[in-house]
């Protein structure tokens, strides 16, 4: 199989990347925040309508097989790798991607008013400049033909209809360029990219040519090396589909994606004590039987990270179930409790056994 597209003019220098877009008049330079292209269109993703989100050539969609939890919105997530480069496998950890990768991830709610079905809010684009990953929000106009740079962010009127048929209302936040960072510098590393990895993208994925696993394609479309055969890959489970894993599979993947970008040993929320990335293996460090490291209104006056057998009385389920920013959990990213995980979540802790003596409880502080 050839590489998905054709090759895209990427000079790569001390000046930052240099993008060739087709829909603009020249290459546009970009080094950083203050000399961001203004109009998505200048990067060039796109070909048709832009809110058909046709991939442009050299341009690979991807999908996860659990995301995280964003208001219940869809989303569309691409990925354009430098002609001639790839990026590098990794088991657990996200690939790592050269410099002039550019991840795009737009935000959409159901809609009919447009052709597409769908109502486009933002694309957010990562963007691997020499500098190191920028991430740069894009506002869709009413007219779902361009969207615009908002480094400021902002919040959008939403209306939609859900699965159920209910009409729903809300704003959706968009967050500014500095509050990428608060998702994306997971590690003392800086900023990454967090979905691009093995067990996220090992899943099948419909393409023009038809169906086929992700990993599969990128490594035979040239933007992938070193990934092992396929059955030697890790997976994560959908985390609604208990066909693909157990209770507790499915809740350690919810947790993963939606709150260890923060609470692992290196991230922000380190001083939690919490570990919610899919490799820790300690209960204490789930949060069973362990100590807040400061009471107060995040606690909800509860004693515990999780009690097995009583969700009610579980701080995770507490901040969870909150919208008060001062106690919700994930602090970024939402303006909604997500029911379907809570009942998963809940449904995990209702079913989780007592832990072994004298493991019931740390105080990571000390």
């Amino acid at each position: 199989m050839t590489r998905t597209g054709s090759p895209w003019p990427a000079l790569l220098g001390a000046a930052g990347l240099v993008l060739w877009a087709g829909c603009a008049p020249g290459p546009v330079e970009f080094t950083g925040l203050r000399d961001a292209p203004q109009e998505l269109s200048a990067f060039g993703l796109f070909e048709g309508e832009p809110a058909d989100h046709v991939p442009a050539e050299g341009v690979i969609p991807y999908d996860l097989t659990t995301p995280l939890f964003s208001d219940y919105t869809e989303k569309l997530r691409f990925v354009r790798v430098p002609a001639g480069q790839a990026a590098t496998y990794h088991e657990e950890a996200s690939f790592d991607f050269p410099v002039g990768t550019i991840l795009a991830k737009t935000f959409a709610f159901p809609s009919d008013e447009h052709a597409t079905g769908r109502r486009l809010l933002e694309t957010r684009i990562l963007a691997h400049l020499d500098s190191g990953w920028i991430g740069l929000p894009y506002v869709w106009n009413d007219e779902q033909t361009e969207a615009t740079l908002k480094i400021a962010g902002g919040l959008l009127p939403a209306k939609w209809e859900d699965q159920w048929g209910s009409v729903r209302e809300q704003g959706y936040l968009v967050p500014n360029a500095n509050q990428c960072k608060g998702c994306h510098e997971a590690t003392a590393s800086g900023v990454r990219p967090l979905g691009a990895k093995a067990r996220y993208l090992n899943r099948d994925l419909t393409y023009a040519h038809g169906s086929e696993n992700q990993l599969v394609h990128w490594g035979a479309a040239g933007v992938l090396g070193g990934a092992p055969k396929l059955d030697a890959a890790p997976r994560s489970p959908v985390w609604n589909d208990p066909a693909t894993g157990s209770l507790y599979a499915r809740a350690r993947a919810y947790l993963e994606i939606n709150c260890a970008h923060c609470h692992n040993p290196e991230g922000p929320a380190r001083t939690t004590g919490l570990d919610l990335s899919w490799s820790a293996d300690d209960p204490v460090d789930l949060g069973v039987y362990k100590f807040p490291v400061a009471a107060g209104r995040g606690s909800g006056d509860r004693l515990y990270g999780i009690v097995p057998g009583r969700p009610e009385e579980s701080i995770l389920m507490y901040r969870m179930l909150s919208l008060d920013p001062g106690v919700m959990m994930p602090e970024l990213g939402r303006r909604r409790v997500h029911s379907e995980g809570v009942d998963l979540l809940e449904e995990w802790i209702s079913a989780m056994p007592e832990p072994e003596k004298g493991r019931r409880h740390r105080d990571p502080a000390g």
